[in-house]
């Protein structure tokens, strides 16, 4: 999903190249994880990279070999093509990630994080470490000019992303707020952070770690509340208990039930600006223009 939106963003001014296990376009090129194969061709003359891929963490239940399946399609993806651009004697002007503000570990806490703050010590925590790990290798295997960093928070949109999954429930008189309701949600709007990725591919002096959220912070149940009000609709449940979702869950569970507020001041410093960065606005656009 955020491929394909961050590629209406940067088709007007890059020519553009996707990875894929599936080609039926010219602009598309065959890489296979599991066979060690990457289509030569697909790095020839690129200048930048943007490394998206990753299976995704909501899908599937928390078994072991879903887990590995989760650090390795982002980890391994990145290795690959950093000994695939080692092995053809490439060097990139940017290599950009995505990474997750689960870096900072599921847990509601009244500490407004940066990227300075530490990681966490749960299991996504340790994915988006080693995800990040990997991106800097390019750097440190002089591949790679520069490397850029987003952790991405909850991404809303119109067709995907966590909205698709919370809007029917309400719609049917039958959405409420989760857990506690307190632990916060870290949001940003998908064209937000399509210009996110935009900006950091076009400003050549700015590198690091930066979070992908909007500047304002909700709970999970003014957040609900709040969708609930776009779709002209009351939320009249009590909260899914905790240990409702926990059992349905697993493991996966946590990130759903904790959350901190995570800052963006880092990318608003070096002269981002957003378009939507109250969740009112970021609603109104995607409910109510669907």
């Amino acid at each position: 999903m955020l491929a394909q939106h961050l590629a209406q963003h940067l088709a007007p001014e890059y020519a553009l190249r996707f990875l894929t296990r599936n080609v039926t376009r010219k602009n598309e090129y065959l890489w296979d994880l599991k066979h060690n194969y990457i289509d030569p061709d697909a790095l020839t003359g690129v200048h930048k990279v943007i490394h998206l891929a990753g299976s995704s963490v909501v899908d599937k239940r928390w078994s072991k070999s879903r887990k590995q399946v989760i650090l390795s399609s982002r980890v391994d993806g990145a290795h690959f093509i950093l000994e695939a651009l080692k092995k053809q004697q490439i060097t990139i002007e940017a290599f950009i990630s995505a990474s997750g503000i689960g870096y900072y570990g599921a847990a509601t806490t009244d500490t407004v994080l940066n990227e300075k703050s530490p990681k966490g010590n749960d299991f996504l925590s340790t994915v988006c470490s080693k995800w990040e790990n990997a991106a800097h290798a390019f750097r440190s295997d002089h591949v790679a000019n520069r490397i850029a960093i987003v952790r991405i928070g909850i991404i809303l949109a119109k067709n995907g992303g966590a909205l698709k999954k919370i809007i029917p429930p309400i719609t049917y008189g039958f959405g409420s707020a989760i857990g506690t309701g307190k632990q916060y949600m870290p949001w940003i709007h998908i064209q937000d952070l399509c210009a996110i990725f935009k900006f950091l591919l076009n400003h050549e002096h700015i590198s690091g770690t930066f979070n992908g959220v909007a500047p304002e912070h909700i709970t999970n149940v003014e957040f609900t509340k709040s969708i609930a009000k776009a779709l002209n609709r009351k939320i009249i449940l009590p909260n899914i208990p905790r240990f409702v979702i926990q059992g349905l869950l697993g493991e996966k569970a946590l990130i759903l039930l904790e959350g901190s507020r995570v800052s963006p001041d880092k990318i608003m410093k070096s002269g981002f600006t957003f378009e939507y960065d109250n969740i009112h606005a970021a609603l109104n656009d995607i409910i109510k223009n669907k």
